[in-house]
Formats: structure tokens, C-alpha cells, sequence
């Protein structure tokens, strides 16, 4: 048999070649079989929502708070200048208009640099395959994302045109500086519209797709400067520009106006509370979803809650005397600014005054008046000798704390305090939150006091075991004993040591006598006190069974104290506090719209039914009037009495008379008692009651008038004391009493009136028949908060309050008062006050 010669077979290498042209193609057909069907829809594409930031209004409509971090601007078309598209075109993809999606040349053109480490500014991905990577694909580096990205850009060719392409392109590529698209570029580096840009501008935000962070204008701008100037020259190169469009554009510097757009965050507890609601609601998809939320916050009146908050506690820290330095020979970049704090570092001691370091790197100095305040702290008790000299205050290399005068003339050495506070305010006919400060300074400590800060509230308590006794027959003006009492083993005494005899049932209260409260929770009974405590806003899980509550024992939030004195402003009815009242989607239309229960629903009917009055009332600032009818059963029942509204009727707790009664007795605590430094604002409206706690943990002040309530706590994170003499009256009525001067500022007396018909002697109180009209709380909702609470002996050896000269010592014979019955393990309170600050969105 005649053997083949070699001439006559298929050489290996071309055998290679064949199988590898035939494989190939088939290989990559099989890539896109495989990954065809997950490729998105065409109007998908079109339809893909563009990152816009959460944004949290104030009543008022002024923007307080912004979240996401990403600011969305989308544009047609038509509004992109011609200019730019070329910016665009020359940067980026300059065969845009002719290619099929993809430019193999182009990716030909990137490997060949990568390998050989050109520094030629060009890329290989094209406009289509960058919209591509955009909308749909992750960043990951795979050759299934980057054949993904290929198919999906020759999907993106075949059923969008060119226009739209390049519209999707500029709305949805990242630019630095937290901006998306090049409107919303446009307006964060330059504070211009589209067509208010010079062709260099434009230039500028071209060259920024590739690498926003290495070349972007505020951070490297001599790069930023490099890279225009090249896109310039490539759009002279390809026709965009002539030579004196290209000579002016290089000559012109790099001027960026940038806005302090000073919305980032300007109220952020309340901003974190809208944060974390929308979250729970909507999921983390809420943060960029373009949402606008509208609260119940008054702008004015919660920047005056923060100054008031802030002044108070930077009060009582300075009276407690200077702590030293924040820090030793540290690095000053690694401190904040906030509170309107600067951290600077010692350069220099004189005799009167010291030379600083400021972090944008001058110097200022510091005179004697800025620093003479500073009595080195001892303890919570005691502060040393006034310093003579500024070495006995800082050293070379110290780390402080400075604050600038009004007009930045001269500073001032400050101290951030270790002290906390709080502060809310409410409307007290719906519940509206007007005004919310959860802390000093939420950079400093995000913890919200006032929605999760469990603390024993002391004498402000009292007012609602005395509102059972009205309830019960009492009057103002019932004889009650202030004298000596045990139970059991127990002897609660007064703050003072002293004993009053028999006293009208207002002054027993407006002194804060503490035996009379212990005596009237014997009389009324410990469980319907329990009750009404509830009714207020308090939760079972709270309340010990024992007569200690009598004296302020149970755990409880600033917002529920602010929840139950809303009682005694709008007469005798439980509101439901709530924070937000609409919710928009990105489009604006309104997804979420609060429904408010009232307390007076006809003063809101009369006004709408009244248009020319001259004082326009809305719903969140109304006139507060109040019948004295007797209830029937059907008004005592949990179901409000049926009223043509569109309003929605609050629960009445109380009768009106008794909280018309009680909030004359809160009055009088302002005008004869423990409150007396609030008539400094001069007002004849206001009432309230001081509170102070065991070592004098906590300080208190809740108080109102008829459209507003405010509650002010002072106190450690941690309970320890405030210090001796550091009082309800003391530490937390000054806060108390520059919020409300301010927020109350030009607005007319309002108090709660009786129904003219129902006016009588006070005294005809004692002919009723004492009767409850404690109707079932309410169902809690599932709380947006869930804080372990602050633990705190149930029974403290002593209570006592802000009387003159309260600083001694009492400890009763026991601290261990008897119970009505053995007292059950007590859980953590579960439920938060803010349960019902927005229902769930349907």
C-alpha cells in the first residue's frame, strides 16, 4: 500500500487556526445564549430610577436634613448645550455618533496601554458601554461582566437612539463630590445652571467621568487643570472649538463656587428619627430614593430649642469649673468642629493670654477675658481657686477648644460638657412635635434622651397623682396633712425637713410636698393611679406597684412627660405625639398623610367656618377652648364621641374641670412655688412643675401654656450626681425658660378656659360624686425604638425637690417601702414613647 507523504496532510498550526476560527465565535455566541435572558428590558433601562437623596422638610418647608449623599439632577436632551456634548464626545467617546455600541478599536487601544503604561488619557469603554456598566452592571472586574456589558451595550444600540443614549449617560454618571449627572455637577463645583457655563467649565466636568476622585478640581486641581486643558485640545483637534475658543478656555482659571448648601444634616436628631422611620418602612432602597418628608418641626423654634439646650449645659459645666485640656501634644487633624467648637493646639503661653493653632492653619490668640472663667473642677461639689495666670490653665501642645465672638473678633476657651440634656416641645391639641433636641451635640453623642433615655422623673410626676384626686372629688382647695407619715417600715420625708400641718391641696403641690403626694396615692389607690398613669402614656411595665411612684419612681421618656402634661394644657385629653405629616415619592405624589387626633375639634371648625378672623389658625396652632360637661357613658367609653369632622377626636382621660383645675395649681408652682425663675419671660400663661431626683440625678422642668408644651431634663448618661444644689430650677428651668421666652415670642396669651356656662365656685367639687373617666389604653403600635432602660433602684432612699436651701441629707428609716401587694418581677419596658409618632403607611 502506497503511504501518504507529508505534503499531503493538514499542517498542526493550521489545524490550530481553524479550530480556534471556528470555536471562538461559537464560544462567544454560547457566552451570549447563556446570558441573553438576564439582560434587562428597553424600558427597564428607561425607566431607571435616578439616586436622588432623602430630604426632611420642617413645617414651615425649609429643608433641615438631607440623606443619601447623592444629589440628582436629571436633564432632556434638549436642555444639554451643544458644547458640552461635545466636552463629552472629545473626553470620552469622540466615534459616539458612528459607532455600533461597541469600539473594538477603542479596546484595542486600552490594552495596548495598559501594556505598555501610556499615560494618553483615552479609554476603551464607549458611552453605550459605559451606560451599560452604569444602570445594570456591578463593578466588579470578570470576563462575564465585561461580555455582559458588551451584549447589553449592543441591546442598548438596537432599541435606543443615540440621543437617548447620551441623555442616560450624562443623568447617571458619578462626578465627585457626592453629584450624579451634569446638572447636579453643574451646580455643586460652579452654582450654575447648564447653559450658564463657559466652554472650560464644561471641559472641566467632561474629564471627570474617568477618574472624579484624581481629577477633580477641589482635591488635585493642578491634575483637574491637566485634564481640561487636554479635552480642550482635543475638541480643537476634532472641530468642536476654534483657536480662540481653545486659547480663551485654557486661560481661564480654575473658579469653583461651591454653596454651602448647609442642609446636610442642620437639625439631625430629627433628621435621624425620619432616617431611621423610612428605613423601617421602606427599606434601605429609602435613603436615595428621592423622598420628601414633611414633619411637624418649626424651623425658628427648634433652632432655639438647640441654642437653648447647648447654653444650658455649657452653663452648668462652667459652674463646675474647667477639666483641663482635651488633649496632650495629639495631632489636631484627628479633632472635630462642632457646637460651634474649634480645636486648636497651644503655641504659645503669655502671662494673660496664650497664641493657638487653628486647623485651616492660622493663629489667633486667646486674651484673659476668653479664658478667666476657668476654676479647675474638683469634684461635682467643689471647684478650686480663680487662676491668676494662663500657664495655670494650658501648656504648650495642649489640645482645646475654642469659640469665636458674633463678630469673630476675639475667642474664647470652651470645653465640651460631659453633661447631657434634652428637650421636646409639642402641640398639645394634636401631638405635633414642634421642637426636638436629643443630646448637647448629636456629633458628639447620637443617643436620643428623648426618645430613649429611660430616667425617674421625680416631682414632675406628681401632678397626675394629684389629677386622680380631683378626679376622685378633691379641689384645689381640699384641706390635705402635710406631716409625718410611715408605711410599714417606711418613712417618706420632705426635701426641707419641714412639716406644713394642713394645707390647701394647690399649695401641698406648688411646694412639692412629698408626704401630701404619698398620702393622696393612699387615698386614691395605688392601681387606679397606675391607671391613669398609663392613660397618660406610661406603659404597665413601668409603674412599680408601691407608694414610691407617688414620689417619681417609675422609668419614663422625656417625650411620654411631655405626652401627659399635653393633658392638663388641652383639657384632659391623651394626644399622640408624632413627628411626621406627609411623605412624598421622588415624583410628588403623596404616599404617607398623617391623620392627627385633635382635643378640640370645634376650635379648628369654628376658624375654617370663620375665614376673614384675623388671626389664621391651622391646625397645628389652635386656640385651645375646653367644655366643663358632665360625661355621659358613652364619653367615657375608649371611642370618641362622634363629630362632623374630617378630624379625628383625641381620648379624653380627664375630666375638664379637673384638668382646668390642675393646670391653675401648675400655674401657681410659675407664680408662688418652685418655678418662680420663669417669670422672667413675663407671661401670665404658663404653668408647670420642677423635678428633681435621688443625689440629684435628674433635673427636670415640664411646663406649657395652651398651645405649647415643653420638658427639659438635665442628668449623666451614666446616673450619677449633678452636684449640690444642682436642682430641677437650677440646671433644667433655664432651658426650659429660654426655649419657651423665644418660641412664644409675639404670640398671644392662650390658656385653658372652662365653657362660660359651665362656670361655678370651685368649691362646687366637693358635691360630686367622685367618679373615674379612665377609659382603656390604647393598643401600642410597634415601636420605632427598642432601648434597654437606664437601671435605676426602683426605691430610692430619698426623693426631693428644687425648694430653697434643699441641700441636706435625709435618708428615711427605710428604703424598702411596703408594697399593696407582693410586686411582680418587673421586665425591661419594651415600647417607646414614639409608637405612635407615625401609623403604619398603607
Amino acid at each position: 500500500m502506497k503511504k501518504l507523504s507529508c505534503s499531503g496532510r493538514v499542517h498542526p498550526f493550521f489545524l490550530i487556526i481553524i479550530i480556534m476560527l471556528v470555536s471562538i465565535p461559537m464560544g462567544f455566541y454560547g457566552m451570549y445564549l447563556y446570558i441573553a435572558p438576564s439582560l434587562p428590558q428597553m424600558t427597564t433601562l428607561k425607566k431607571a430610577p435616578l439616586l436622588k437623596p432623602l430630604q426632611v422638610y420642617s413645617a414651615d418647608n425649609q429643608l433641615i436634613s438631607e440623606y443619601g449623599g447623592k444629589l440628582s439632577v436629571p436633564v432632556d436632551y434638549d436642555q444639554i448645550p451643544q458644547s458640552f456634548i461635545h466636552a463629552f464626545l472629545a473626553a470620552e467617546d469622540s466615534s459616539f455618533f458612528e459607532h455600533s455600541g461597541i469600539s473594538f478599536k477603542g479596546l484595542g487601544r486600552a490594552v495596548s496601554e495598559s501594556i505598555t503604561g501610556s499615560n494618553v488619557q483615552t479609554g476603551g469603554s464607549t458611552i453605550t458601554m459605559q451606560v451599560a456598566k452604569n444602570y445594570y452592571l456591578s463593578p466588579e472586574r470578570t470576563l462575564k461582566r465585561k461580555l455582559t456589558e458588551v451584549f447589553l451595550a449592543r441591546k442598548i444600540e438596537q432599541n435606543l437612539t443615540k440621543e437617548e443614549i447620551l441623555t442616560l449617560y450624562v443623568n447617571k454618571i458619578f462626578l465627585g463630590k457626592n453629584a450624579y449627572g451634569i446638572a447636579a455637577a453643574a451646580k455643586i463645583y460652579y452654582n450654575k445652571s447648564l447653559d450658564e457655563l463657559s466652554i472650560a467649565q464644561m471641559a472641566m466636568i467632561a474629564g471627570l467621568p474617568k477618574a472624579p476622585s484624581k481629577y477633580n478640581p477641589v482635591v488635585n486641581p493642578e491634575r483637574a487643570l491637566e485634564r481640561r486643558n487636554w479635552i480642550l485640545g482635543r475638541m480643537l483637534q476634532l472641530g468642536y472649538i476654534n483657536q480662540s475658543q481653545y486659547e480663551k478656555g485654557i486661560a481661564e482659571p480654575i473658579n469653583l463656587d461651591m454653596p454651602d448648601r448647609g442642609v446636610s444634616n442642620r437639625f439631625p436628631y430629627i433628621g435621624e428619627m425620619v432616617r431611621s422611620e423610612l428605613i423601617e418602612k421602606f427599606g434601605e432602597h429609602a435613603i436615595d430614593s428621592g423622598y420628601k418628608v414633611y414633619t411637624t418641626i418649626n424651623s425658628e423654634r427648634q433652632a432655639y430649642a438647640e441654642q437653648a439646650v447647648q447654653d444650658g449645659l455649657e452653663a452648668y459645666d462652667r459652674r463646675h469649673g474647667w477639666r483641663g485640656a482635651e488633649a496632650h501634644d495629639k495631632p489636631l487633624s484627628s479633632f472635630s468642629a462642632f457646637a460651634n467648637t474649634f480645636p486648636a493646639e497651644v503655641t504659645r503661653v503669655n502671662q494673660n493670654s496664650f497664641d493657638a493653632l487653628m486647623q485651616d492653619g492660622s493663629t489667633v490668640t486667646v486674651p484673659w477675658s476668653g479664658m478667666s472663667w476657668t476654676r479647675p473642677y474638683r469634684n461635682a461639689n467643689a471647684v478650686g481657686g480663680a487662676p491668676s495666670r494662663a500657664s495655670q490653665i494650658v501648656k504648650v501642645k495642649d489640645i482645646v477648644r475654642l469659640r469665636p465672638n458674633d463678630n469673630k473678633t476675639s475667642w474664647a476657651l470652651v470645653q465640651l460638657p460631659k453633661v447631657q440634656g434634652q428637650l421636646i416641645a409639642l402641640n398639645p391639641n394634636n401631638g405635633a412635635v414642634e421642637a426636638l433636641v436629643g443630646g448637647y451635640n448629636f456629633y458628639q453623642s447620637k443617643f436620643n434622651r428623648t426618645t430613649q433615655g429611660w430616667r425617674q422623673p421625680g416631682s414632675i410626676i406628681k401632678p397626675f397623682v394629684y389629677a386622680l384626686a380631683l378626679e376622685r372629688g378633691m379641689t384645689p382647695y381640699s384641706m390635705v396633712n402635710d406631716s409625718p407619715i410611715t408605711i410599714g417600715k417606711w418613712s417618706p420625708r420632705n426635701a426641707d425637713g419641714r412639716y406644713l400641718g394642713m394645707i390647701p391641696l394647690r399649695r401641698a403641690l406648688y411646694l412639692s410636698r412629698n408626704t401630701v403626694s404619698v398620702r393622696l396615692l393612699q387615698t386614691v389607690g395605688i392601681e387606679r393611679t397606675r391607671q391613669l398613669f398609663m392613660d397618660f402614656g406610661l406603659t404597665d411595665e413601668q409603674i412599680p406597684r408601691n407608694y414610691t411612684i407617688a414620689l417619681g419612681t417609675p422609668q419614663v421618656l422625656p417625650i411620654q412627660m411631655a405626652t401627659g402634661y399635653s393633658a392638663f394644657a388641652n383639657g384632659g385629653y391623651r394626644i399622640q405625639p408624632h413627628f411626621i405629616n406627609r411623605i412624598e415619592d421622588a415624583y410628588g405624589k403623596v404616599i404617607y398623610q398623617n391623620n392627627p387626633e385633635y382635643a378640640c375639634i370645634s376650635c379648628i371648625s369654628q376658624q375654617e367656618s370663620n375665614p376673614q378672623s384675623a388671626d389664621t389658625i391651622t391646625p397645628d396652632d389652635e386656640i385651645i377652648e375646653v367644655t366643663n360637661q358632665e360625661l355621659n357613658p358613652a364619653e367615657k367609653s375608649a371611642n370618641p364621641v362622634e363629630i362632623n369632622s374630617d378630624y379625628r377626636q383625641a381620648q379624653r382621660i380627664l375630666k375638664s374641670s379637673s384638668a382646668y383645675d390642675m393646670a391653675n395649681i401648675l400655674k401657681d408652682v410659675i407664680q408662688h412655688g418652685t418655678g418662680r425663675a420663669a417669670l422672667r419671660i413675663g407671661r401670665d400663661d404658663l404653668g408647670g412643675k420642677t423635678g428633681t431626683t435621688n443625689d440629684a440625678k435628674d433635673a427636670w422642668f415640664a411646663g406649657f401654656n395652651g398651645k405649647l408644651v415643653t420638658v427639659a431634663w438635665v442628668g449623666f448618661d451614666q446616673p450619677t450626681t449633678l452636684g449640690r444644689r444642682e436642682y430641677g430650677g437650677v440646671a433644667a428651668l433655664p432651658i426650659w425658660t429660654d426655649f419657651m421666652a423665644k418660641a412664644l415670642q409675639g404670640t398671644p396669651s392662650a390658656w385653658v378656659q372652662l365653657d362660660a356656662k359651665a362656670k361655678a365656685p370651685i368649691q362646687r367639687h366637693q358635691k360630686e360624686t367622685p367618679q373615674s373617666n379612665l377609659g382603656p389604653t390604647p393598643p401600642l403600635a410597634q415601636p420605632l425604638y427598642r432601648p434597654a432602660p437606664v437601671v435605676v433602684p426602683r426605691a430610692p432612699e430619698r426623693d426631693f425637690d428644687d425648694l430653697p436651701g434643699e441641700e441636706e441629707t435625709l435618708v428615711p428609716k427605710n428604703s424598702a417601702p411596703p408594697t399593696m401587694q407582693a410586686p411582680k418581677e418587673q421586665p425591661k419596658p419594651k415600647t417607646d414613647a414614639l409608637d405612635h409618632l407615625i401609623d403604619q403607611v398603607q
